[in-house]
């Protein structure tokens, strides 16, 4: 376990990292499902960016100065749509993606019902991290490719009130 990472919420200015590391993030998966056009990686940095601009939550992980992942929410109604979690490879395993998880959720907490997000169905690594933090499979669904994807979804934990 490396140190834990500063978790703070993305500015305009972080599109091109957050881009570097999503690609060089999401390549072992398009290795894993044979598909180099995975949505991760085709994204653009003006895409990026206008993720940022818009009303979605993007939060970054940062060890020192430099960007090691990032993660979004968009949030629909009572529900925060939970995607594009990112970390470095050579930060993968050291705990950045579950302090981006938790991160995320507490950024939306009080204001969502339930999460959802979704993987690649036979990525035995990012399902069992997904179900570490309280997420169920829910379905089963192909992508626009053809690539089996599982959906997870996990209620929002109420905060704790004291009446003391």
């Amino acid at each position: 376990m490396s140190a834990e990472a500063n978790i703070v919420p993305a500015g305009i200015l972080d599109a091109g990292e957050i881009l570097t590391v999503q690609r060089v993030a999401y390549l072992s998966e398009a290795q894993h499902y044979t598909d180099p056009f995975l949505p991760p990686l085709t994204e653009t940095v003006d895409e990026v960016a206008a993720v940022l601009a818009g009303p979605s939550i993007v939060l970054v992980a940062r060890l020192g100065h430099r960007l090691v992942g990032s993660v979004r929410a968009h949030l629909d109604g009572d529900t925060a749509h939970v995607g594009r979690l990112s970390v470095a490879p050579d930060q993968q395993g050291r705990g950045v993606g579950a302090q981006l998880l938790t991160a995320i959720e507490r950024a939306c907490a009080g204001r969502v019902a339930r999460f959802t997000l979704f993987t690649g169905a036979d990525s035995a690594h990012n399902l069992r991290l997904y179900e570490r933090h309280g997420y169920r499979i829910v379905a089963h669904r192909p992508s626009p490719r053809g690539i089996s994807l599982a959906v997870l979804e996990k209620p929002a934990v109420s905060p704790v009130r004291s009446d003391a």
